[in-house]
């Protein structure tokens, strides 16, 4: 197992950081990707990465915070993308959902962003909430410039899944799927997604798993819990868990370039 998405550098984490990554490899996770979100927090997740075994990094600016964005800000994650932990442009890409940065500005540090990895050769980690035709009008004339893209934390539609698929992205499966109020959509629709392009994560701290029994004490999520995740993608799937696992780490493996 090979967690794509954790926040590692979240505040929650600061009182057990080191006990929260022993967990996770205690628990059978091979290898962990920590989450840049604007340049200080990648800045974070790469010393982060540098001092922890089988941990990489994203370098990115989440479109929350393109509101920041500078002619400045590609020269910095340029140069923490020539780090060799740092293995994907991202967290980027489009949220019309909340606006905390205007759609303009978005698109801006979005398409910068995917100019950025074109040029490096690196894959992209996104994001895209209740922007879906933007997103993909922006990415489209890139698509054939970048080794890889993975869409992260899915939650959309069955169409929306299959408009991504069909471009050649991956789709990055969290415990959302395990919600029985949100999730259902989600969980109906995994059998689409190709075994080839599925990968799995936490997102942690954020969307605990609802239905892991039992219950953990606190409501923070951790890439410890990445196993009940698989075990239920698997099931939904109808595949066997032992396989899935060793399909999503070649995934890995093929998009970030990463040997764990």
């Amino acid at each position: 197992m090979f967690d794509i998405g954790l926040n590692l550098t979240s505040s929650q984490f600061a009182k057990d950081r080191d006990e929260v990554v022993a967990r996770a490899f205690a628990a059978g996770v091979k290898g962990l990707l920590l989450t840049g979100t604007n340049l200080q927090e990648s800045e974070r997740a790469l010393q982060l990465a540098q001092g922890f075994e089988r941990c990489w990094s994203t370098a990115g600016v989440h479109p929350h915070d393109s509101s920041h964005w500078t002619n400045e800000s590609a020269a910095t994650l340029y140069a923490l993308a020539k780090m060799p932990e740092v293995v994907a442009i991202g967290e980027c890409g489009l949220d019309f959902n909340r606006n905390f940065s205007t759609p303009a500005e978005q698109e801006r540090a979005f398409t910068a962003q995917l100019a950025l990895a074109a040029e490096l050769g690196m894959p992209v980690f996104m994001h895209c909430r209740d922007a879906h035709e933007r997103f993909l009008a922006l990415l489209e004339p890139w698509l054939d410039k970048l080794p890889g893209a993975v869409l992260h934390c899915f939650t959309g539609s069955r169409q929306e899944a299959m408009d991504c698929l069909n471009r050649g992205l991956y789709l990055g499966i969290t415990g959302w799927v395990c919600d029985e109020r949100r999730g259902l959509e989600l969980r109906e629709l995994l059998p689409v997604i190709p075994a080839d392009r599925l990968l799995v994560e936490t997102d942690a701290p954020y969307l605990l798993p609802r239905d892991m029994r039992p219950k953990p004490a606190s409501r923070r999520n951790e890439p410890a819990y990445l196993g009940h995740i698989l075990e239920r993608i698997a099931h939904w799937r109808g595949e066997e868990v032992q396989w899935l696992d060793a399909q999503t780490d070649d995934n890995v493996r093929r998009l970030f370039g990463v040997a764990f």
